[in-house]
């Protein structure tokens, strides 16, 4: 697995950035990767978690430069659904941003923020707090897991 660790955490950073945009993979395996190949935890969740979160405010600035008229017309939504959508995110705000981790929703969720307008520095905070809490989450997860299963580290350490 040190071919992992080729890149090393300019890898883990580049590849959580881009996988907190529309790009379908998992952030969370290349953490884990590294982990498994032996890299420093503390370092490879924070540059885990910035890649992630810059990923995941890119995908809030697209949304930000989007406009109603193109999103009643590319994907046919109606004024009316559009205006309720915005009434429940104006009814939890920034806040939401918290939640922009979730696998398959979470870049969807950074988009319509930036599309609806929330308070750009809560909802970034509120993002990297989601964002930094799922890394460090994994990690203590491996390291609490891996001694129960030695076999399957030791798979993916010879690969």
């Amino acid at each position: 697995m040190e071919w992992l660790l080729d890149w090393g955490y300019l890898g883990l950073f580049i590849g959580s950035f881009l996988a907190a945009t529309i790009i379908p993979f998992s952030s969370d395996v290349l953490l884990v990767g590294m982990l498994v190949a032996g890299a420093d935890p503390v370092s490879s969740v924070i540059c885990a978690s910035i890649g992630n979160w810059l990923g995941g405010l890119t995908s809030f600035g697209l949304g930000w430069l989007g406009k109603w008229e193109w999103i009643e017309k590319i994907f046919k939504i109606s004024p009316e659904k559009l205006a309720r959508q915005k009434a429940k995110v104006d009814k939890y705000g920034s806040g939401l941003a918290f939640f922009t981790w979730l696998p398959g929703v979470g870049d969807v969720m950074a988009i319509a923020l930036g599309f609806y307008k929330t308070n750009p520095k809560k909802t970034a905070i509120f993002m990297l707090l989601g964002k930094s809490a799922r890394f460090i989450m994994w990690a203590v997860a491996y390291y609490y897991i891996q001694p129960y299963f030695p076999d399957i580290v030791k798979f993916f350490k010879d690969l």
